[in-house]
């Protein structure tokens, strides 16, 4: 499941783009069906199509991005190269080479072969070449083809394999798609109910086009499209394997996206609300649902399972009620209103009624399943962070250590499948969170162990928590030996028995004071960084609390530690998860190792910038080495 919710998470790089661009050919195919071609139409038209014709490009280059562990346009090249080498190798021109015969002999399957299915098997490619062979090296007189400069040549290996499978596969699989839909044509209106089942059911591979062409075009005599476009074919009865998608995608799937919307997290709505209106905005307008589809399809594939059902039953009922409509798009608004005097039109009032019912129904079932379940839809998932990648270098044993006793109580370096860090904690997803030892953590330094759910599992360490990564990191990859074990080797969280009771310090930035259990991050929240207070911020400088020394800036800007000069050391976090901001909205005053005096502006913060990107901006002020400490505000 977690595979398939990062997959998800990585379709909305290139469905982001999809919106404006299926709302441009939209409006294009409208003003060519009222005023017949002109410039506007050809402007428009490719300015969509740029992108809508080109989306499995989109879907390769950014499932590349999203599933590499770590965003790189290496591996975003990988993925491109992967998609170049398939579908060139699999042209219809190439496949008439390659079995000797002319072009127009080819199976047409060779035809659609340029599919989304295609690209997201070539953004896998890309990600996987780019974690398994980034740090590949090879002997001196292949040097120059180590590391990154590798990770393409692997893609486009592996993709000559895989274009081989697709060649003896793919005539198979759309012959049968094609065979199918023969076979469901025959059942009426049951048929019509299946075929849009099935429709939704491929959207994912890519193949419902397959399936499509049975329906709409000439393949089997049913021709449902053309002869709708072309006022022909039969009153009642032409049309009937298109009526079911306008109220589904004009009403249903926006009433999918308002309760996916009421059901965000408070701190994420305005981050979901900008993909889910959109995407709730081109289906209604133009019919075209992928924006919406690919939000949900793989963060939460059941209520993706029971949207194809629904459409199934919207193709059913309408092919059993005397209404009929057709498109030559799809099924959206403008495809509504220049479909509604066709002669093969009939009771299009019908349509809007259908929708209200398919609004309702989406928006309630949709919101229970996504609350009953704890669906991980836009605005829910499970929090992620991601570092810069910034790597400082540290040789002291200690954390090698420290790392080293970290690995073992976690199950062993087999048992982590993905490592990463914060300011204070490792952040990990392990194989079988039954391995990892509480108890031996803490005894090794951890300040506390933390299990939000699933297969995560966070580990408290402190400031240095990037060193003992690091040294991780170095000691699952066999850069680095193992620290000689000794008893006294291990290296706790300090705690400094000599700091005051009571820490008084000025505030480190304008804004409400409030007790550090309201923080929205159990971390804080249980003290288990320690103690301290949180601000809820109104001003946009942190300046030091008190005379010491800046003992860390983080690279992304979003926290700094201080050692006062009466020994408390301080950590000032800004805002909940804000390191996902990658240091967008803050700038760093300061640097490590500098002397202030309360009142020095430590960092600049943008909290609308914060708070568009859906992050909390209540600031905890911890005291990291006197669990006994209280903190007083002046």
């Amino acid at each position: 499941m977690k595979f398939f919710q990062r997959l998800g998470r990585s379709f909305m790089l290139p469905v982001a783009v999809l919106p404006i661009a299926a709302i441009l050919v939209g409006v294009a195919f409208f003003i060519r069906n009222v005023a017949g071609e002109n410039v506007a139409v050809t402007f428009l038209n490719g300015a969509g199509g740029a992108l809508l014709d080109n989306m499995p490009i989109l879907f390769a280059i950014g499932i590349s991005l999203g599933m590499a562990s770590k965003s790189d346009g290496t591996s975003a090249l990988a993925g491109l190269v992967s998609w170049l080498t398939i579908t060139t190798l699999l042209s219809p021109a190439n496949v008439a080479l390659f079995q000797g015969v002319e072009e127009g002999a080819v199976d047409p399957a060779f035809g659609v072969i340029d599919n989304v299915f295609v690209g997201i098997i070539a953004g896998l490619i890309g990600a996987f070449s780019y974690d398994r062979f980034k740090d590949t090296r090879l002997p001196d007189a292949l040097a120059f083809f180590s590391g990154k400069r590798s990770v393409a040549i692997v893609a486009a290996g592996m993709s000559l394999v895989v274009a081989l499978i697709l060649f003896l596969a793919w005539p198979v699989v759309y012959g049968a798609l094609v065979a199918f839909g023969e076979f469901i044509a025959a059942l009426g209106p049951l048929g019509a109910g299946i075929y849009g089942f099935m429709n939704r059911i491929l959207i994912p591979l890519g193949l419902h086009h397959a399936l499509n062409s049975v329906f709409w075009f000439d393949v089997a005599g049913i021709n449902d499209l053309v002869n709708f476009l072309g006022g022909e074919g039969e009153y009642g009865v032409t049309g009937q394997y298109m009526t079911g998608f306008f109220p589904v995608m004009m009403f249903g799937l926006p009433g999918a996206a308002l309760a996916m919307y009421v059901t965000a997290k408070t701190t994420r709505k305005k981050v979901a609300a900008g993909l889910l209106l959109s995407g709730a905005v081109s289906s209604f307008v133009v019919g075209v649902t992928e924006p919406l589809e690919f939000a949900f399809m793989f963060l939460a594939p059941v209520l993706y399972l029971i949207h194809a059902v629904f459409m199934g039953i919207s193709l059913a009922i309408s092919a059993i009620l005397p209404v009929r409509m057709g498109f030559g798009f799809s099924g959206g608004a403008i495809d509504l209103l220049l479909g509604w005097t066709n002669p093969m039109a009939q009771n299009p009032w019908l349509i809007p009624v259908m929708g209200v019912f398919w609004f309702a129904v989406y928006f309630l079932v949709f919101r229970f399943v996504i609350v009953r379940f704890d669906l991980k839809t836009p605005g829910r998932e499970d929090d992620e962070v991601e570092t810069d990648g910034v790597r400082p270098v540290d040789g002291d044993d200690r954390f090698r250590g420290t790392a080293a006793r970290f690995l073992e109580a976690l199950g062993g370096q087999e048992n982590i499948v993905e490592l990463d860090n914060c300011a204070t904690r490792l952040r990990m997803v392990v194989a079988d969170v039954a391995k990892v030892d509480d108890a031996t953590l803490r005894r090794a330094g951890a300040a506390g162990v933390m299990r939000p759910g699933g297969r995560a599992v966070q580990v408290v360490y402190g400031l240095n928590v990037q060193f003992v990564k690091d040294a991780m990191e170095d000691l699952m990859a066999g850069r680095a030996p193992v620290a000689e074990r000794r008893d006294d080797a291990a290296a706790p969280t300090p705690v400094l028995t000599t700091a005051p009771a009571v820490v008084r310090l000025r505030q480190p930035i304008e804004g409400r004071v409030v007790p550090l259990s309201t923080v929205p991050d159990p971390t804080f929240a249980e003290g288990i960084m320690g103690p301290g207070v949180a601000i809820e911020p109104t001003g946009d400088t942190v300046v030091a609390p008190a005379e010491g020394r800046v003992e860390h800036v983080f690279p992304t800007a979003h926290a700094v530690a201080m050692v006062l000069a009466d020994g408390t050391e301080l950590l000032i976090h800004v805002g909940i998860d804000t390191v996902d901001m990658a240091g967008e909205g803050f700038e760093t005053l300061v640097s490590a190792g500098q002397e202030v005096t309360a009142g020095t502006p430590l960092l600049r913060i943008d909290l609308d910038r914060l708070r568009a990107a859906g992050h909390p901006t209540i600031t905890p002020v911890v005291v990291l080495n006197n669990p006994d400490a209280s903190v007083q505000m002046s």
